[in-house]
């Protein structure tokens, strides 16, 4: 009798694994398609018509200080004609080595300085990339904290929409690195909560990153992913002390060596001690009010508040029940309101003044919950989401913004420097009592301004003097030039077409410019030059 063949039998894992195999392909390829989308609009808005201004007073000083790496190795405070201090000096002592900052920013920019060259373009070039990948990690991040593609996808596209944030990415300083190594940590941080492989080693890469773009981020991030595993996740709280016990470690030498820098006779300094006296308050107070106001005005709306409110509502009303909190989602809305509490902490009491830029990490964070709330009012009607986003787009300066990187714009600086450029020698000596930093960038004129640590060194017969709008700070400064010069022996030069206003354009919303400013009642540049003998 023929034995029967025994058949093995295939385990069902294995008939499907084609398809199986198929779908994660076809996932894969949406992810790129996704991120590529991503890229491609990040890319356009960030890098549309980004070397067309010219550099302001902050940018100038980034690029100045990294142009001394290629000569010197090291950032430099001065070169052979100028000081690029803004501080009184405060930022380097007598071997000039700056140390106000850390100097990760100098080493990329001058790293594209030595392979692009020189141009208002390169300078903001490496900085803009950064906001780039900001944008594109808010998709992984906002995708890994609530679940979906289409939290990930909101959290890009509301990052994109708004023009704050789009415009300090687009600066030549380190606003877009301190926002991504920001975004990169807490990414990482979620990674080591879920147990990936390499996660704590990621996470002690980005904060030590972060502390070389400036190391009150990094305090942040450490502080925020130590309390919120020590209350959440503690099974996981050795491994985030140990990656940041070691990112200390690293980072502890630079501790030591910028706890020697001069803060307390610097500019701002003695400039914030002033204000806080006339304020009649502490520093926490007195900047942390006006901090949460711009939180208010620039970052998220009023409009946006309200949207939980609506969904619980509507939820009320269909289900008969308000909806079920979810222990997951809440514990990563207070990871998020953890590390914006504790940016808002540190700017308020460490920051020199109450600028905008100094929120940057906290704007993707802010984000990633406008993203959750979108996502969960477009489960109940995808026009509710359109709707919101629509009225982002035009209650914002989207519009402005768009006109900026589609139009030529003209500020004082760029018309002083073609000037200078085109009718002074590389020998003359200028005085600037206003954004004397950019003359300093584009020029290889000896150049005085108010803000440095050459104030005794005004000289009587100056080459050129750039009559510029002073702010207080200048003021006194620029009443003692016009003491010790004779403006008699000088020819005034009137250039048409640049406004003389007190800022090239600089970063801050409220003074943002999106066009070139064209207003009567703001007269043009004037310059005035020494009469040849």
């Amino acid at each position: 009798m023929a034995r029967k063949s025994k058949r093995k039998s295939v385990p069902r894992n294995d008939q499907t694994t084609p398809k199986t195999i198929g779908s994660i392909m076809r996932r894969l390829a949406d992810e790129r398609l996704i991120v590529g989308i991503i890229l491609v609009a990040a890319s356009i808005l960030l890098l549309a018509n980004l070397g067309n201004q010219y550099l302001w007073q902050d940018e100038a000083q980034t690029a100045c200080v990294a142009r001394t790496i290629l000569t010197h190795g090291i950032p430099l405070g001065a070169d052979e004609k100028n000081s690029f201090s803004q501080e009184w000096g405060a930022e380097f002592g007598k071997n000039l080595v700056w140390r106000w900052q850390t100097w990760l920013p100098f080493y990329i920019l001058a790293g594209f300085f030595a392979a692009f060259g020189t141009s208002n373009f390169v300078c903001r070039l490496p900085f803009a990339l950064f906001g780039i990948a900001s944008v594109v990690m808010g998709y992984y991040l906002g995708k890994t904290l609530w679940g979906t593609r289409r939290t990930g996808v909101l959290t890009a596209v509301l990052l994109l929409l708004c023009v704050p944030f789009l415009v300090l990415m687009r600066e030549c300083r380190y606003y877009s690195m301190a926002v991504f190594f920001s975004m990169w940590g807490l990414y990482a941080y979620m990674q080591i909560l879920e147990r990936r492989k390499h996660a704590a080693l990621w996470f002690a890469i980005a904060a030590v990153l972060l502390f070389q773009s400036l190391y009150i981020y990094y305090g942040v991030l450490l502080a925020t992913v130590v309390i919120h595993s020590a209350i959440f996740r503690r099974d996981r709280l050795k491994t985030v002390l140990l990656a940041s016990v070691i990112t200390g470690l690293i980072n502890l030498p630079w501790v030591i060596w910028l706890s020697g820098a001069n803060f307390r006779g610097s500019l701002s300094y003695i400039f914030k001690a002033e204000m806080l006296k006339k304020a009649h308050g502490i520093q926490l107070m007195v900047f942390g009010r006006y901090y949460l106001k711009l939180m208010w005005r620039h970052i998220f709306p009023w409009f946006i508040y309200p949207i939980p409110l609506i969904i619980s509502t509507v939820h009320w009303i269909r289900e008969g029940r308000f909806p079920k909190a979810d222990p997951k989602m809440w514990n990563r809305i207070v990871l998020l309101l953890l590390f914006i509490a504790l940016n808002w902490l540190a700017v308020s009491q460490l920051s020199p003044f109450p600028h905008f830029r100094y929120l940057a990490p906290m704007i993707p964070a802010f984000w990633l919950m406008g993203a959750l709330m979108l996502d969960r009012a477009m489960r109940f009607h995808p026009a509710v989401g359109f709707a919101v986003l629509a009225l982002l787009f035009f209650a914002g300066t989207s519009r402005g913004y768009l006109y900026e990187i589609t139009h030529d714009y003209d500020g004082p600086v760029e018309g002083t420097v073609k000037y200078l450029l085109a009718h002074g020698r590389d020998s003359d000596v200028v005085i600037a009592p206003r954004e004397e930093m950019p003359l300093k960038w584009y020029t290889k004129m000896r150049v005085i301004g108010g803000i440095t640590d050459e104030k005794p060194n005004i000289p009587t017969s100056p080459d050129w003097v750039i009559l510029r709008t002073v702010m207080p700070l200048e003021k006194a400064y620029a009443q003692l030039v016009t003491k010790r010069v004779d403006f008699n022996k000088y020819d005034m030069i009137t250039l048409l077409g640049y406004p003389d206003i007190p800022f090239e354009n600089r970063e801050e919303p409220r003074d943002h410019l999106f066009r070139t400013v064209t207003n009567p009642r703001v007269g043009p540049l004037q310059i005035l030059r020494r009469a040849r003998d």
